[in-house]
């Protein structure tokens, strides 16, 4: 085998780790959020206006899936990233921060970890898959829907270019970072789109329920088109060299430059 080949072989098993360990890490991340999700719903005491789930009802699902990336990202990072989310791997391959081989690999393998994970809450636990299923409010417009998904995705999608993709001293705690982004837009958008931000956190649970909604197409556009605009800032801060608006930023001792 030559050198060529030696690089070539590894670099494909470095994409087939990525694969196990985006895979393993979307099934978690979403069968412990899922499993939060609907024991929040079957344990609700109240519902909100409109139909929708009630404030302390949503704090509860968002701490679920705030907290189970948060975790997930945490142990999984060094092996694949840590992104479980086809919308996020999208903004980093249009962020120049991942190959788009790398990517187009990693999107099938969270996709099936969301179907994974989806299927065997319903299958472990009573009740309907379908709570968990993201859906607009009633008093929620498809395109309303749209956008409220698109800036839900970007807020999330640019910490993670900021805090994960951007390397500094504080690197190694970007997980939490995110977990809190994913937290506060769970907050902001449960109630009106469910806050899917994530094409693979609502795929898996309408496949396991054997049921779509006709405006489901809204949580891959919406999360596509955040994904873009996060990357496009990104890029735009990139070329206008951040760094040097706010110099002193990651010095080891915490003093601001000259």
């Amino acid at each position: 085998m030559t050198g060529g080949d030696r690089k070539w072989a590894k670099t494909l098993r470095g994409h087939f780790v990525a694969m196990i360990g985006e895979f393993v890490g979307t099934f978690l991340f979403l069968y412990f959020a899922f499993m939060c999700h609907s024991m929040s719903v079957y344990q609700a005491g109240e519902t909100g206006a409109g139909g929708g789930n009630a404030a302390n009802t949503v704090i509860f699902i968002s701490l679920g899936y705030g907290f189970s990336l948060l975790v997930t990202a945490w142990s999984l990072y060094r092996v694949s990233g840590g992104l479980f989310n086809p919308a996020v791997t999208l903004g980093l391959c249009l962020g120049g921060a991942l190959p788009w081989l790398r990517g187009a690999m990693l999107f099938p393998a969270q996709i099936l970890g969301g179907i994974v994970a989806a299927a065997l809450v319903s299958c472990m636990i009573p009740g309907d898959i379908s709570v968990v299923r993201t859906e607009l409010n009633a008093s929620v417009s498809i395109a309303q829907g749209v956008f409220i998904e698109m800036f839900l995705t970007c807020e999330l999608v640019f910490t993670v270019l900021m805090l994960a993709a951007e390397k500094s001293k504080d690197t190694f705690i970007a997980p939490i970072g995110i977990g809190l982004a994913l937290f506060v837009a769970e907050i902001a958008g449960v109630y009106y789109t469910g806050a899917s931000l994530n094409p693979a956190r609502s795929f898996g649970p309408c496949v396991a329920a054997a049921s779509f909604n006709g405006y489901h197409w809204i949580y891959w556009v919406g999360p596509a088109l955040g994904a873009a605009l996060s990357a496009g800032f990104f890029r735009f801060v990139k070329f206008l060299n951040y760094e040097e608006a706010n110099p002193g930023q990651d010095s080891a001792d915490g003093e601001f430059a000259e």
